[in-house]
């Protein structure tokens, strides 16, 4: 229980990101014009500057940068890095092809358990008939998680549809109107000669 206390704020920490992730791509890559590679750039560097600089600068402070390095280590944790970008890059191309992330990440995050303990299964060398009386609820939990996804498709909000702006509607232009018939007092009257005063005869 105390090893759980202690790891809480770093698994908080995490939920609050990895939620976070999706909805603030979605906006990035609507910005960059739906592009789908300029959002994977900007994560990678962000990667970059989170995952290299900073513990680079770390270890170098430590005196630990060039010690403890091994071929098995860097295979499997470049597997893992190579991992979250394939994943970023799938998220990046499912918003892509129009999905929202009110119903892309709930899926994400509801297939991603199974994977991840399906695999931490395999590399323990565990089977399901070693599973135990434990065997009911993980097919159970797997059953649930099939179901949250279909509820989620099927139930995901759907905003309402926008009314186009004034800006997008067809202009018309419309008909002068007609002048009013002219009335008696607004006729022009013709125009009289001008009469010669005795003066000027």
């Amino acid at each position: 229980m105390k090893d759980v206390i202690l790891a809480l704020p770093g698994i908080l920490l995490t939920i609050l990101c990895w939620g976070m992730y999706g909805p603030v791509l979605h906006k990035g890559q609507f910005a960059l014009g739906n592009d789908r590679l300029k959002p994977l750039l900007c994560v990678g560097l962000a990667y970059f500057i989170v995952a290299v600089i900073i513990p680079v600068i770390i270890l170098m402070s430590n005196g630990k940068l060039m010690t403890g390095w091994n071929a098995k280590g860097l295979t499997w944790s470049m597997a893992a890095g190579t991992a979250g970008a394939v994943g970023a890059l799938g998220i990046v191309l499912a918003f892509f092809s129009g999905g929202k992330p009110q119903f892309v990440m709930p899926l994400v995050f509801a297939g991603a358990p199974l994977v991840s303990a399906s695999l931490s299964m395999y590399f323990a060398g565990v089977t399901p008939a070693d599973a135990g009386p434990k065997l009911p609820f993980f097919l159970a939990g797997t059953i649930m998680i099939g179901i949250g996804a279909f509820m989620v498709l099927f139930f995901s909000p759907k905003g309402k549809h926008s009314t186009p702006s004034h800006s997008d509607k067809p202009t018309t232009h419309a008909a002068a109107p007609l002048d009013p018939a002219p009335t008696p007092a607004s006729q022009d009257t013709p125009a009289t000669a001008p009469t010669e005063t005795p003066e000027e005869k």
